[in-house]
C-alpha cells in the first residue's frame, strides 16, 4: 500500500515525463538559457568573436568570453535547425572543449571565418 504523498510524487513524475516527451527539439535547449538566434545571427556573432580574437581586441579574458558565448549560440542555433555543417560540427566541438589556450582559440577563430565564408546548407 502507498502512500498517500508517494503516490502524488509518482503522479507528478509521471506528469513531468510527459511535458518532457512533448517538447521537440528546437524548443529544447539549455534550461535557462536563451532562446537560439537565427543561424545567420549566430554566425555573424561568432565572425565577429573570430575576428576579435584574431586582432587581440580585448584581454585574453574577454576574448575568451566572447568567443565561448559566440560558438555556445552558433552551437545552439545549429541545434534547433538540426544542422550538421561542418560549420556547426566546429562549434559542437569547440564548445565542449576546457582550458581554452590563445593559439587554441586562434586556430578555432581561423577555422571559423573559413568555414563561414562560405554558405552554410543546413544538413540532415
Amino acid at each position: 500500500m502507498a502512500f498517500p504523498s508517494a503516490q502524488s510524487s509518482r503522479i507528478q513524475g509521471l506528469l513531468l515525463a510527459l511535458v518532457a516527451l512533448s517538447v521537440n527539439s528546437a524548443q529544447a535547449g539549455v534550461m535557462g538559457a536563451a532562446p537560439a538566434k537565427p543561424l545567420p545571427e549566430a554566425i555573424s556573432v561568432s565572425r565577429a568573436a573570430a575576428t576579435a580574437v584574431l586582432e587581440k581586441s580585448g584581454t585574453s579574458s574577454c576574448l575568451t568570453g566572447k568567443l565561448t558565448n559566440a560558438l555556445l549560440g552558433l552551437s545552439s542555433s545549429c541545434e534547433a535547425q538540426g544542422d550538421r555543417s561542418p560549420l556547426c560540427e566546429l562549434a559542437n566541438r569547440a564548445a565542449v572543449t576546457t582550458g581554452w589556450s590563445m593559439e587554441f582559440m586562434e586556430r578555432t577563430s581561423r577555422e571559423l571565418l573559413k568555414l563561414s565564408d562560405t554558405p552554410v546548407a543546413t544538413t540532415p
